[in-house]
């Protein structure tokens, strides 16, 4: 199939692969995060997570419950280093709140961009959020 992309197959990744936590990796988490995560997370890293945000981040992984939690997007994005990714764990589904369109709104807002979704469990999903490479 000429000029056709073949699409990836992400299947047999782990949920950290498709996070892209390497052991080297400086990683926060803010918001109430499931303590499995967490434990897996840190056997995962060579240094365990911060659990508050004190300098630039490689991986920040933010969990968003509700609307209120909106506004920590724009506190965690300046604490990205320039090629760092701010996850936003937030609900899923149809009557999802904050919804899908709210996150977006609010990660670009606070001049990210959206670039990855993953699933994330049953009842939240992963956004990936970037700095624009015209401002790295």
């Amino acid at each position: 199939m000429i000029g056709e992309r073949a699409e990836r197959d992400y299947s047999g990744r782990s949920l950290f692969e498709k996070l892209g936590v390497v052991a080297d990796a400086h990683v926060a988490l803010v918001g109430s995060h499931e303590e499995t995560f967490t434990m897996n997370l840190n056997a995962r890293l060579a240094k365990a997570a911060s659990q508050s945000l004190r300098t630039r981040y490689d991986i920040i992984f933010l969990r968003i419950d509700a609307p209120r939690d909106l506004a920590r997007i724009a506190r965690a994005a300046v604490h990205l280093k320039a090629s760092g990714a701010l996850w936003v764990f937030h609900p899923k589904g149809r009557t999802a709140s904050p919804t899908d369109a709210e996150v977006r709104s609010t990660g670009v807002a606070a001049g990210l961009v959206d670039n990855k979704i993953s699933a994330y469990s049953e009842s939240h999903t992963a956004t990936r959020f970037v700095i624009p490479l015209a401002l790295r």
